[in-house]
């Protein structure tokens, strides 16, 4: 478990807390620091196996080869998937508050030695939201956090129950972003990330910052249109 040095309050909980492991000897705060883990282990852990049995795995309505999610199965075992709570049942402002500090924290975040940044993310839960508010409450949050993100070089992603209405890339049909818990996800932007970013001008400037010299190769055209345009 790791805690903030700016803020005591803010923890991060790793998988190993969940899965009898030790306590990270990052963290400091005593039996403080493990009270979100105990109170909400129960939906930290049907994240977890969330992720193990549907991130980390081929779909069949996905439409391509490999897993839903190409980069949790080494964060989930190098130790970079991070999770936390914002308990209660917050409105979108409050939300994207919680997790304007999450994201400054993210940014200080140090990989382990020989883990790509790629690897590292931090999972938001809300698991005291009620499913029928959590589309209300998420998809606000995620929509007045996603350009500090982007400008950051992250991606901030809606996951709940439902699933959310936004389509996969490789078969329109499938719905991907579907979670067990509501929950708000925190990455670092990558090289395909393109499609998610290239409808806003804004966006696609951060992107193209970034990655616009070494697209991938399928997205090398929309890339150097987008250059052009």
């Amino acid at each position: 478990m790791l805690t903030d040095p700016t803020d005591p309050s803010r923890v991060l909980i790793e998988v190993s807390d969940l899965d009898g492991g030790h306590q990270s000897h990052q963290s400091h705060q005593g039996d403080q620091g493990h009270q979100p883990a105990r109170r909400y282990a129960e939906p930290l852990g049907r994240v977890v196996t969330w992720a193990r049995e549907y991130l980390c795995r081929p779909h069949p309505s996905l439409g391509r080869k490999g897993p839903v999610c190409p980069y949790a199965q080494t964060s989930l075992d190098r130790g970079t998937f991070y999770l936390a709570v914002c308990p209660g049942e917050p409105d979108a402002a409050q939300v994207a508050g919680v997790l304007d500090g999450y994201r400054a924290w993210f940014r200080r975040l140090v990989a382990p030695q020989g883990v790509s940044p790629q690897f590292r993310t931090i999972l938001v839960l809300l698991p005291d939201l009620p499913v029928d508010r959590a589309p209300e409450v998420i998809d606000a949050a995620q929509a007045a956090l996603k350009s500090r993100y982007v400008e950051d070089g992250l991606m901030i992603g809606e996951f709940y129950p439902g699933p959310p209405p936004k389509h996969g890339l490789w078969n329109p049909e499938f719905l991907p972003l579907g979670s067990p818990v509501p929950l708000l996800a925190v990455r670092h932007m990558v090289a395909s990330d393109f499609p998610f970013l290239k409808d806003d001008p804004r966006h696609a400037a951060a992107y193209l910052e970034r990655f616009g010299e070494r697209p991938p190769a399928p997205l090398r055209e929309a890339v150097a249109a987008a250059r052009q345009g």
